[in-house]
């Protein structure tokens, strides 16, 4: 029997516009991570694989968990959502005002990816194989593996799991804390789901602001 931990990355760079923009911590993601870097040593068994994305956001969390050299997989990286908001602006007009837009935006903008009316870099087809590919990879048994990566990730996983189609996983999405801990078994019949969204790091009433989900 073995265990995936996925773990979101630190507040990013909210006010940004574009992919580039966003690609890296604020100073709160970077005490978020530390935090839980802090909580990990003292409280969670060591790891046999650690790895994360290769976007910025995803090593510098990394690095403040305390994994510098950790492997990189770009089979974790996030979805381009910033370009996938630019095509749905441009093919049917909508467009993201402000993070409680997300609400509605994030499953209607996967809808439209999939069904092929938008494109990006990468296919929806591409995106769900390649979260179903390192997720196999990651469940080694007897192994506890370390993967830090990004929301849109994490809930599509969990979604895999649990046989949930795009509505449901947008809001397995929306409420996927930064730097959260989410806890996959790895069972001879199959991964099963045994914790989603915990912050201990952050449960202290001190750190109660600083959750953040963007």
């Amino acid at each position: 029997m073995g265990e995936i931990t996925l773990v979101r990355h630190g507040q990013a760079n909210s006010a940004a516009t574009n992919e580039a923009d966003y690609d890296r911590l604020s100073e709160l993601g970077h005490r978020q991570a530390e935090w839980l870097g802090a909580w990990m040593r003292a409280h969670d068994r060591p790891y046999d694989v650690v790895l994360s994305g290769t976007l910025r956001r995803q090593r510098e969390t990394l690095t403040n968990l305390g994994y510098p050299d950790a492997e990189r997989d770009a089979r974790l990286n996030e979805i381009a959502y910033y370009d996938l908001t630019d095509e749905m602006s441009r093919v049917h007009g909508t467009a993201r005002h402000d993070p409680e837009d997300f609400v509605t935006h994030f499953p209607a903008t996967l809808t439209a990816w999939r069904a092929g009316e938008i494109g990006g870099p990468e296919t929806y087809a591409a995106f769900t194989d390649r979260v179903r590919d390192v997720m196999a990879m990651a469940a080694q048994p007897g192994k506890r593996v370390l993967c830090v990566s990004s929301g849109g990730i994490i809930a599509q996983a969990i979604s895999d799991i649990l046989g949930l189609d795009i509505p449901q996983m947008a809001r397995i999405a929306l409420p996927i804390f930064n730097t959260s801990v989410h806890r996959i078994r790895v069972m001879e019949h199959g991964p099963l789901l045994v914790s989603f969204n915990g912050t201990p790091h952050l449960d202290s009433a001190d750190r109660a602001d600083d959750r953040t989900f963007y």
